[in-house]
């Protein structure tokens, strides 16, 4: 586009003190909330409000959206651990797809404010979230208590391999763990534990492991 003003692409010369006047800044555009959608099940097209904070990164659709043909649509029956919730995305989205008991772990206390918020609003009685230290929490807990455990812990916190040992003796035979990360899991991998699928979708590797 020219970059000249109506009245020079008209041939007319601009007033001298008209274009001695500073030109108007425009208004910067307000920025909306930041949010993330669920995009499958009861709950499709519902949001969920993403905290400014370091490091929170919701799951983005195309990943989720990979991960939820991997394990087949309908979660119907399923236990499901989130244990590094965040935003919530994984877990909502597991609830919404017919999970019949959804936990939600998360260590900060406004985020687990909101997720509290975001299942009263949704009415999401099958989901109960939890303030807790994900790791911590995983190497107490009850073993084959869950059909699939969702890991999606701060990129930078080095975390992958610690959590992925953790959540291993948490499935079921047959159960899943997902392990979201910033490179692609090099293992070990705890006994029992195999890859199931695997993918990448730009700086998000997402690997799917399956208990034998």
């Amino acid at each position: 586009m020219s970059g000249k003003s109506p009245a020079e692409r008209l041939g007319r010369r601009p007033k001298a003190e008209a274009a001695e006047r500073p030109a108007k800044r425009p208004s910067a555009p307000r920025q909306a909330p930041r949010q993330v959608r669920i995009i499958g099940g009861q709950w499709r097209k519902s949001v969920l409000p993403v905290a400014d904070k370091p490091g929170l990164r919701p799951t983005p659709d195309r990943v989720r959206e990979t991960l939820f043909n991997w394990l087949g649509q309908d979660l119907n029956g399923w236990r499901v651990l989130d244990a590094f919730a965040g935003s919530g995305a994984l877990g909502f989205e597991a609830a919404s797809r017919g999970a019949a008991a959804v936990l939600l772990l998360e260590q900060d206390p406004e985020l687990v404010t909101s997720l509290l918020a975001s299942r009263m609003r949704l009415k999401a009685d099958m989901l109960r979230v939890q303030r807790a230290d994900a790791l911590a929490w995983m190497k107490t807990a009850a073993p084959d208590s869950w059909e699939l455990v969702l890991l999606d812990p701060p990129f930078t916190a080095g975390l992958a391999s610690a959590a992925v040992t953790a959540a291993a003796r948490l499935v079921v035979p047959n159960g899943f763990v997902y392990l979201e990360a910033g490179e692609a899991f090099e293992g070990p991998l705890p006994p029992g534990l195999v890859v199931y699928r695997s993918g990448r979708a730009g700086a998000v590797y997402s690997t799917l492991f399956q208990r034998l």
